[in-house]
């Protein structure tokens, strides 16, 4: 768990130093990030593989937005997750993009999509059939551009 935790950090200070990996650092960061995102393990030592989903992807969405990206792609965020995880998720990429990062979700999951986005373009056999704000978006509407009606 804390390989896949300082993952994107792994050669920068204080995780590591002219080469040289501080595991105190690393342990460190990854309590925080564990704290942090309410992510349930046993022991950090454990592989990542271990972990129920929900918790798998608390770590991978945690580490990746605590290094400040401009642009955050997410696919199918919440499949298969329990209702705690999933709320956690979206609760998460809620503030996230109403703190101004820009989300790209891909998800097959209307009620998602229409809780998170800004704008929804549906794409229908590798075409895109249109772009719709989410102040115009109505199911019937989407569902036939699903469909392949632009």
């Amino acid at each position: 768990i804390i390989d896949n935790a300082i993952l994107r950090r792994y050669e920068t200070p204080p995780i590591s130093i002219k080469g040289v990996m501080n595991y105190n650092k690393s342990s460190e960061f990854t309590d925080k990030l564990v704290n942090t995102f309410n992510v349930t393990i046993s022991s950090k030592s454990l592989p990542i593989r271990v972990l129920s989903g929900g918790n798998l992807q608390k770590v991978l969405l945690a580490r990746e937005i605590l290094e400040r990206p401009d642009l955050l792609i997410v696919a199918q965020p919440t499949r298969g997750l329990d209702i705690g995880a999933t709320e956690f998720i979206r609760r998460t990429l809620l503030e996230l993009r109403d703190r101004g990062m820009a989300i790209l979700l891909i998800s097959d999951d209307l009620d998602e999509i229409l809780m998170i986005s800004d704008r929804i373009g549906v794409i229908y056999e590798g075409q895109l059939m249109g772009i719709v704000k989410i102040e115009e978006a109505e199911r019937n509407k989407i569902g036939l551009m699903m469909g392949g009606e632009k």
